[in-house]
């Protein structure tokens, strides 16, 4: 946790990201189109916007960690755990995420092996749950618009179609196999992962593997007693925190693209986010950063001329990651004392009760 906020493992990925955006500005800023900009009063009122549902995405994120923890953690608690799981995301490459982090800092909260497990493997099989049951949909009532913009190339066009089925494909297997081990056989789950890893090349992740087929089976056994409302209110939530990462995006683009605010122009525009997410979430940089520059222009070039889309990005970044970045660095140590504090009571606890 210490390592974590050294300044070059929150310095390094913010270069990554501004860089990436001072390319695209000097390959693809258009004056006329920067000259298009009304700095009025209604583009604030959508970057104001844009703030308030990043700040409810939190608060969604917050009420399913007090959801998933059976309401031990009250809200101020879960805000700041959450700070600091989004800032362990965003230190970490999208396609591995936070999970690991998150599974320490929880396990200093008091709670359980189970409760632990529970909350980390739920909350990813609900994120993967989010994505692999409505993409279908979308694309069935809206078309292959949904999954690529219609201005590119047909090259560009097969590309990037490929690699969203490709990575649609791997969420989805993902997925299922977390489903299965979690509400259809925890133990054959767990007895597969020792199976596949006790050959050769699969070696390596023997005690890893290991170690998440237990975590699944005490995840099943604790998730068979709980009530319909707590996973309704679990995947309400992951919904809600979602559906306001894309709508945040969504305000932004309002407000500098002069874009229709009808209800299919929007819809349109909010699956689009939806899909490109899905490849951002295999990004092998810190928090996706430089590859999810890149992908926002390229990916809603129909919505977002190519000549201001770095400035939008990047507005968009300083927002939902860089922030998180900085406020997850002023967080950890606070909460790094505490724990320690707690640690360091317990001990001489323990050694009165002795004498």
């Amino acid at each position: 946790m210490l390592d974590s906020v050294k300044p070059s493992r929150i310095i390094i990925p913010v270069l990554i990201g501004v860089a990436a955006v001072a390319y695209l500005m000097w390959q693809q800023f258009d004056p006329v189109e920067f000259a298009k900009i009304n700095w009025t009063s209604y583009m604030f009122f959508w970057i104001l916007a844009s703030l308030f549902f990043l700040v409810v995405r939190h608060l969604a994120y917050a009420n399913r960690l007090r959801i998933l923890s059976d309401y031990k953690f009250g809200w101020k608690k879960s805000i700041e755990l959450i700070f600091i799981w989004e800032f362990s995301t965003s230190i970490s490459p999208t396609s591995v995420g936070g999970s690991a982090v998150a599974l320490f800092v929880l396990s200093q909260e008091e709670l359980s092996t189970a409760k632990t497990a529970t909350i980390v493997i739920y909350s990813v099989v609900l994120d993967s749950l989010f994505f692999v049951l409505f993409i279908p949909v979308f694309v069935l009532i809206a078309g292959n618009g949904v999954i690529h913009p219609s201005l590119v190339g047909k090259a560009e066009l097969n590309a990037i179609g490929y690699s969203f089925w490709t990575f649609y494909g791997i969420m989805f297997a993902y997925g299922s196999i977390f489903f299965y081990g979690l509400f259809v056989s925890p133990k054959q789950f767990k007895r597969l992962l020792g199976a596949i890893t006790n050959f050769g090349f699969f070696k390596r992740w023997r005690r890893g593997a290991v170690e998440l087929g237990s975590n699944m089976v005490i995840t099943s056994e604790e998730l068979q007693g709980q009530s319909y409302k707590y996973h309704l209110g679990a995947f309400f939530s992951t919904a809600m925190a979602w559906s306001c990462r894309f709508i945040l995006l969504s305000c932004l683009i309002i407000g500098f693209v002069d874009i229709s605010l009808d209800f299919k122009t929007q819809a349109l525009l909010y699956t689009r986010l939806k899909a490109m997410f899905i490849l951002i979430i295999f990004s092998p940089t810190p928090g996706g950063a430089g590859f999810v520059e890149y992908v926002f222009g390229n990916f809603l070039s129909d919505f977002v001329p190519l000549g201001i889309a770095p400035i939008i990005s990047f507005i968009w970044r300083a927002f939902a990651y860089y922030s998180y970045l900085f406020i997850g660095a002023m967080i950890i140590p606070n909460w790094l004392q505490r724990v320690l504090q707690k640690r360091k009571m317990k001990r001489n606890q323990q050694k009165s009760d002795k004498q």
